[in-house]
């Protein structure tokens, strides 16, 4: 998510700068800047600073077993360090098969492409549609059938030095040299647009960093009982009016925002009054132990398992396929009579290989680097978690070993649905370690954890080498950026992790941290822990139910099943893939309280509204001069209006962290 904000932010900034700066500011260097930024935001997540080490320090004495379970800002460093690296290493060698063969679509890291393509004045590097070499300098080189019976156009700039990589690593394309008069005018239309998005940031984030003011001062703001009294009393159900949790729902989207809605109504509309009433959860409605909010995050944590699982699975199955095909397609077609390898096929086959990647090989990392780097990672991992959990370093081989195929499955998911399955993956990771290291829930945790970092890791790094790929960035100086944020990000967020700490109870009122609760009843579970009553036949219900989605899902992804069933629902296929039901998104409404999930569908909802209206408006506008929009002046409008509330989202996002940080260093150090 933090890929958007980050271009567009780091943009804003340097285009002020630009009268300054020695080397132009261009699309490579947007996206080295955002491949940074990214990997500096990923070590709370890929760290577990929000799941792993809440969860240890939310283990009871006799769970714990003597072990460590609180860390001091060195130790903090030290795990995040443990880490930090092996997750960006592995993500290497699998830029040329996912983004550079396989083609995978990465929808997040597209966008981003999409949105520095904008904000730098050059041509959509996904457009579809064919235009015309006058009128874009684009020459087409060939098309690609796609899966759905179109055509992809594969386009190359006519100018070279506008699309080549220069004597550095984050050398940026060079503008024309010969610009007509109408070009001019375009630009000064770009320049007063640019104008009007940098206002429409500034707004957004003073905006909401008002309401994180306000919401510091009048506490009471943030509860508001929009439902009644009675509802916001009994069964928690509130409004948190937070314009980054709108912010939020802007970028998810509102499929997943109302995904995430219909969660929360089953979980804390339905299933929660039905534990409470039936004396299963006897509780305060927000206990995690005794309350419903305990038991209905067991319906929440099997429909991860089972959607995180059959995708795994799917994604694996397919994987193998697709090995077995290419091993016997290779066996046929280069092997001659007495099944020797033809030399000439073999020089064709590395040939084609090699004009896969058209970058210069000095722009790509050397193996001796990425696998050098993936074992000298791993023995760092393995010291570091014998250091300061003493869990044995073979424990940890297996973690890393584990670790590293659910990676390749959770980064191929990635690159299918936008979804990266790494709560289903730490789960496997759990289950496997209840054999290993029965009965040693700290082990278990840790696991997990590990696991989680290397697919978070890796997944957020193909993002953005598919991003550098669209826009012809050097995966090299990619590497060098994610290498340097993650290093710089271990001390940020240990410091912020404490300094959240000493301010705030975690978990609390304020930071409930529900996947921490999450990770430790997976890990109580999966070693013995019982199950609330008679929550079994609701999770056995809701597991089945989201194990046959995905396998719709797979299936509406194949013209052959999904072209039937759309012309008898009269919908588009691209439409009912859109709004099949997600299980991750269901699941997260369920075990996040409803004021986490109400203002991101308000959010999603109020810009799908306006963006409607204003198509509408422009449609009216163009009938009335007696002519029509085409298909492709309504996917412009479309875009533009899509970019612009990416642009206010991203200033509600930013607004309300940046003022909440102040407010926490100021009550810190007060």
């Amino acid at each position: 998510m933090m890929s958007l904000q980050a271009s567009l932010v780091g943009f804003a900034v340097f285009k002020a700068l630009e009268h300054v700066l020695s080397v132009p500011f261009g699309p490579a260097e947007n996206v080295i800047l955002q491949t940074t930024a990214v990997a500096t935001a990923t070590m709370p997540l890929a760290g577990g600073f929000v799941g792993i080490l809440p969860a240890l320090k939310m283990l009871d004495s006799d769970e714990a077993n003597g072990a460590r379970t609180q860390l001091n800002f060195g130790q903090l460093c030290a795990w995040g360090m443990a880490l930090t690296f092996f997750g960006v290493f592995f993500a290497v060698p699998l830029r040329r098969q996912m983004v550079i063969k396989e083609k995978l679509r990465f929808p997040s890291g597209t966008a981003t492409a999409q949105m520095i393509s904008v904000l730098h004045k050059r041509p959509d590097p996904t457009l579809d549609e064919e235009p015309t070499a006058q009128s874009t300098g684009i020459q087409i080189n060939e098309c690609d059938r796609t899966g759905d019976g179109g055509v992809r156009l594969r386009r190359q700039e006519s100018n070279t030095a506008a699309d080549s990589i220069g004597t550095n690593d984050s050398a940026s394309s060079a503008e024309p040299e010969n610009i007509s008069v109408a070009s001019a005018k375009a630009d000064s239309v770009d320049d007063v647009q640019w104008a009007v998005k940098l206002v429409l940031l500034c707004v957004s984030f003073l905006m909401s960093g008002g309401y994180a003011l306000l919401a510091h001062f009048f506490p009471a703001i943030s509860a508001l009982p929009i439902f009644g009294s009675y509802l916001s009393e009994n069964w928690a159900w509130n409004l948190m009016p937070s314009l980054s949790y709108a912010g939020q729902g802007i970028i998810m989207g509102l499929p997943t925002c109302i995904w995430m809605l219909t969660g929360a109504v089953a979980g804390w509309g339905i299933l929660s009054p039905l534990a409470k009433t039936e004396g299963w959860a006897p509780g305060p409605v927000t206990d995690w132990k005794t309350g419903s909010r305990g038991w209905i995050l067991w319906v929440s944590l099997a429909v991860m398992i089972a959607e995180s699982m059959i995708s795994l699975g799917i994604v694996a199955f397919k994987e193998i396929y697709a090995l077995y095909y290419r091993l016997r397609h290779y066996r046929h077609i280069a092997t001659s009579a007495d099944g020797v390898p033809q030399p000439q096929d073999l020089d064709m086959h590395a040939a084609s290989n090699h004009e896969l990647d058209e970058v210069d090989r000095r722009f790509l990392v050397p193996n001796w680097v990425t696998w050098g780097g993936l074992v000298a990672s791993t023995c760092i991992c393995m010291g570091i978690v014998k250091a300061l959990f003493d869990i044995p370093v073979y424990d940890t081989l297996i973690a890393v070993a584990l670790a590293l195929p659910l990676a390749v499955l959770g980064v191929r998911a990635l690159g299918e649905t936008d979804l990266n399955p790494v709560s289903g993956i730490g789960k496997v990771s759990q289950v496997v370690f209840a054999g290993v290291m029965p009965g040693n829930l700290v082990g278990n945790l840790i696991a997990g954890g590990i696991a989680e970092a290397g697919a978070q890791q890796a997944g957020d790094l193909m993002q953005d080498l598919k991003t550098g790929h669209l826009l012809s960035a050097s995966p090299r100086a990619q590497f060098a950026g994610q290498m340097i944020g993650s290093v710089f990000s271990v001390f940020i967020t240990a410091g912020a992790y404490l300094l959240y700490s000493k301010v705030y109870d975690i978990p609390g009122p304020q930071f409930p941290v529900p996947t921490a609760q999450v990770w430790l009843d997976m890990a109580r579970l999966v070693n013995g822990h019982p199950l609330p009553p008679h929550v079994w036949p609701f999770i056995i219900g809701f597991a089945l139910l989201f194990v046959v989605l995905p396998i719709g899902a797979a299936l509406m992804n194949s013209a052959a099943f999904a072209e039937p069933v759309c012309r008898r629902l009269a919908i588009k296929q691209t439409t009912l893939q859109r709004w099949w039901p997600s299980g991750i998104a269901f699941a997260m409404g369920i075990y996040n309280a409803p004021n986490f999930t109400l203002m991101r569908a308000i959010g999603a909802i109020f810009v799908s509204i306006v963006s409607e209206l204003l198509v509408a408006r422009s449609k009216r506008i163009q009938r009335a001069s007696g002519a029509e929009i085409s298909g492709l002046q309504e996917t412009l409008i479309r875009r533009r209006l899509g970019i612009l509330a990416i642009i206010m989202a991203s200033g509600f996002v930013l607004g309300e962290g940046t003022f909440s940080f102040f407010i926490l260093l100021s009550q810190a150090f007060a």
